[in-house]
Parts: C-alpha cells; structure tokens; sequence
C-alpha cells in the first residue's frame, strides 16, 4: 500500500518549513507568492491531499477550543496550574459564546486525543501544554490542519504562536532569597525532565548557584505530584549532609515535602527552608506559609484563549505573547539555615 504523502514530504520537496506549507495549503497569509507557488507545485507533484477535517476548518466553525491533557482525573482538581489556567481561558471564552472541550487523557495518549477532536470537528483550534523536547505533538496538529498556540516556546521549530510565561526569573529570586537569608547547601525537587518548563527551572536553579560560587546538594527527580515530593523529600533528608533548604518545582510537591520534612522531626524553617513554585491556594495557609513563586496561571488563560481565537479568525502575522514573569513571594517557610549546619 504506498504511503499517503504528509506536509512534512511536502516541505522536503519544497526546501521550505513543515509551517510554511501549513500556511500555504490553508491559504493563510504572510508567505511571498513564490514560495506559495513553489509550495503548491510540491504538493501536486506528490499528490498531497488536504484531510477532510483541514478542508472543512476553512468553511465550518465549532465554536469551541480544546485541552487536551495528561493528568490523573482524580487528582487533576488539586493541580495547582491547570484549574486557574482553565478558569481564565473560560472567563474568556464565555464572552464569546464558545466552549472549551476538556480531555484528560493516560499517559501516552495525548496524541489520539487530537486525533479525536480533529476527527470529530469538534473544536476549531487547541492549547498545546506540557511541551517536551522534539514534541511530536506539533507536527501532529500541523497535519492535521489545527490551529493551535502553545503554552511556552517549544525547544524546535514551530508554525504556531506561543504565549510565554517565563519561569526563570522566579526561581533565580527564590534561590537568590536563600542566598541572603546565608544557605549554602540548597537543594532541587524538579518536575518531569522531558518537560521544558521543568526543565527551564532546574537549568535556572543550578546556574543561580553555579554564579554564587556553588553547587546543588542534589537535584532530586519529581513528578509534580504530591507522592513524587514525599519520596524526593525523604530522599534528601537521608544523605549524609542535607539541605538546609529544598526548593520545589511546584507547590503541591513543595506542600508535600514540608510534611514529609514535619514527620521526619524537623521544624520548618527552623531547621529547614522550604519553597514552592506557583503561589497556589493552599500555599498562604499551610502552616508554616509557604515561601513559593507567584506565576498567574489565571492571567495565562486569558492570553492563550485570546491569541487562540486571533489563530482562529486567521489573523496574520501573530506574534508570540510574553506574559509579565514569575515573582518571588516571601512567607514564613524559610528563614536562615540552623546554626549547627556545617558550612
């Protein structure tokens, strides 16, 4: 059976991008004419077909933008990301008569989620999350005919606009704060090393300290979820010289290792200084308050939802959109390091 030709056959032979063929066949501007007809005469040679989902986007709309994400459905209420995000793509979607399809799917299987909103035409457009190194999710949505934005720059090329909230300066601040307060032995529970996100924040840790004349306790690997942090935690507690304080990837793992730091005997931040990542709910009420990096996921929503809609309406030339950066809030769970800490 020979092999149905994709855009990316179409870009080789075309010597262009897998976006500007994106752009080309769904007739959206901003390419030069010559590279349209160069575009258009490489598909006709391999006989490219557009798919039935990507030919009725130009006539059809379904008034709704999708999410499709990897969570565990039980637990997903408790992520201190996704409900605020979600909350602020809805505030506005509903002011435009639109709906957000939802699909919380296993680990693995994001990639039939799009499969299925784009078969179904059941959304004009997607929010693309959680980017990985070389996501095979973008080339995915360039084939079938999505529009999407993603959340962050991906590390590769992409024909999308991206809606950036960096998260660099957050945690260059949290780290710096425990350089004042006088730790010299710092620690990291990071998120999902495949994650760029999770990944931009431990690059960011280790070279805060790198600048400081230091080098990380450890950088213990997370999962973002609460078990991932007690088990990470106690990981650390147990070498032979812990920290004096463990900056976590996101809150949950960080409200998770101060229980963890409490049942092993310690006094936060009497003997421990802890901090999280995202300035969740529960983070001003734990006790003690947890030190975190505010980063306005609601605010997020708001900007992907509305650079969505102009990828919809076929706007040109949309720019990425650089959201104000993660700040610093101080609470009660970290202090200066014990005294009988060794240097």
């Amino acid at each position: 059976m020979t092999k149905r030709p994709t855009i990316a056959d179409v870009a080789r032979r075309a010597g262009v991008s897998k976006g500007s063929v994106s752009f080309a066949l769904n007739g959206r501007p901003g390419l030069a004419t010559a590279t349209v007809d160069k575009i258009l005469a490489a598909a006709d040679e391999l006989g490219w077909r557009p798919s039935n989902r990507a030919r009725s986007l130009s006539v059809s709309k379904a008034f709704a933008l999708g999410l499709v994400i990897t969570r565990d459905p039980a637990v997903l209420s408790s992520d201190p990301f996704f409900p605020a995000f979600i909350a602020g793509v809805e505030s506005v979607l509903s002011e435009h008569g639109q709906a957000l399809v939802l699909q919380v799917v296993a680990d693995g299987s994001e990639a039939d989620g799009y499969q299925r909103l784009a078969r179904d035409g059941r959304v004009d457009g997607v929010f693309l999350s959680d980017l990985r190194y070389d996501d095979p999710r973008i080339d995915l949505l360039v084939e079938l005919g999505l529009p999407a934005v993603t959340l962050n720059r991906p590390d590769g090329e992409s024909p999308f606009p991206a809606v950036v909230l960096d998260d660099r300066p957050g945690i260059v601040a949290v780290v710096q704060h425990l350089l004042e307060l006088g730790h010299t032995r710092i620690a990291h529970v990071a998120g999902p090393s495949a994650f760029v996100h999770a990944s931009a924040r431990s690059t960011a840790f280790v070279e805060t300290l790198t600048v400081a004349g230091l080098e990380p306790v450890a950088v213990e690997a997370g999962d973002f979820t609460a078990a991932g942090g007690i088990e990470a935690t106690r990981r650390l507690l147990a070498l032979p010289e812990p920290p004096t304080a463990i900056v976590y990837a996101n809150d949950r793992m960080a409200i998770a290792g101060l229980g963890a730091a409490q049942a092993a005997g310690l006094t936060v931040p009497d003997d421990l200084s802890i901090a999280g990542f995202d300035d969740s709910e529960l983070a001003e009420y734990v006790h003690p308050g947890l030190t975190t990096v505010r980063a306005d996921p609601f605010h997020f929503g708001v900007a992907a939802a509305q650079t969505l809609n102009r990828v919809v309406d076929g706007e040109a030339e949309i720019l990425d959109v650089e959201l104000p950066p993660a700040q610093l809030v101080r609470r009660r769970s970290t202090a200066v390091p014990p005294v009988q800490a060794p240097a």
